[in-house]
């Protein structure tokens, strides 16, 4: 059974299973996940998070990383990178280095470094088609400014784990999921829970991202939408949100005017790289 994520939450062992931990969540309802499997999803009675029972079908869900219902994949990555674009040129240190949790195609990686930010591929379970050279090296243990994690946080088994391991990097994270405000939503209604591609997971209440926020004593700012930071930085809610609308508005191109767009540069970095082999 899955437990609460308050349990998690109390817990001083950052890797402890899941398994081991006495179960406080009520079953909510039982769905068919990928045409087949009767699934059940369960929420924690204290902040409101759900999860599916031990998702045991992930690897047929991911036969393919990238599910056919996703058609908004290239739009939501453009607009993510316009929106990290302008709160890393006004927040954050912006020649700084970044690391991109979960990099899917490496599309916004490759959006990222054509802004002119330094941003780095990570995913182990993905391949990196347009960021190819830009590998997240952990053994060269560089500082990294801030993290990101866009189409990530509702498709962990283990959602702390895979936070603190984030975190383990940098203090800053952007991060993307579409949380719900309270109670239960409509499983008839809600395509959020993605029954027929089965990779969705995990879903969010906003007072569990609070929580989340909490647990490793940081701030927390979000647009109630989409698009969440979690960071030691102190700021203002209405600051953020308020880049957030103006990154709409051309700041990503005066970014890369300031900074230089890296489309050139990577080319001969990458052709140095395929020339070292």
């Amino acid at each position: 059974l899955p437990i609460s994520l308050s349990i998690l939450l109390s817990q001083t062992t950052p890797n402890t299973s899941r398994k081991q931990l006495f179960p406080i969540s009520s079953i909510i309802f039982k769905r068919q996940i990928l045409l087949k499997y009767e699934v059940e999803y369960y929420q924690c009675q204290t902040c409101g998070f759900i999860q599916t029972e031990e998702p045991y079908w992930l690897s047929e869900a991911y036969q393919k990383a990238i599910n056919a219902e996703d058609t908004g994949i290239v739009r939501r990555n453009i607009l993510s990178a316009k929106r990290t674009s302008t709160l890393i040129y006004f927040l954050f240190e912006k020649n700084g280095q970044f690391v991109d949790w979960g990099g899917g195609s490496g599309l916004f990686v490759r959006l990222m470094r054509d802004y002119g930010f330094d941003f780095y591929w990570n995913d182990p379970y993905a391949d990196n088609i347009f960021a190819r050279g830009f590998e997240y090296d952990k053994s060269k243990k560089y500082a990294v400014e801030l993290v990101t994690a866009f189409e990530c946080f509702e498709h962990l088994a283990d959602p702390l784990q895979e936070i603190e391991r984030m975190l383990s990097l940098s203090r800053s994270l952007i991060f993307s999921t579409v949380p719900f405000s309270s109670g239960t939503p409509n499983p008839d209604t809600w395509d959020y829970y993605g029954f027929i591609h089965g990779q969705h997971i995990a879903f969010y209440s906003l007072d569990s991202l609070h929580t989340i926020a909490k647990k490793y004593k940081l701030n927390f700012y979000s647009n109630k939408k989409s698009f969440h930071l979690l960071t030691d930085k102190r700021l203002n809610n209405t600051v953020y949100n308020f880049l957030l609308k103006l990154s709409l508005f051309g700041i990503p191109a005066v970014a890369s005017l300031h900074l230089g767009s890296k489309t050139e540069s990577d080319i001969y970095i990458a052709k140095q790289k395929r020339t070292n082999g």
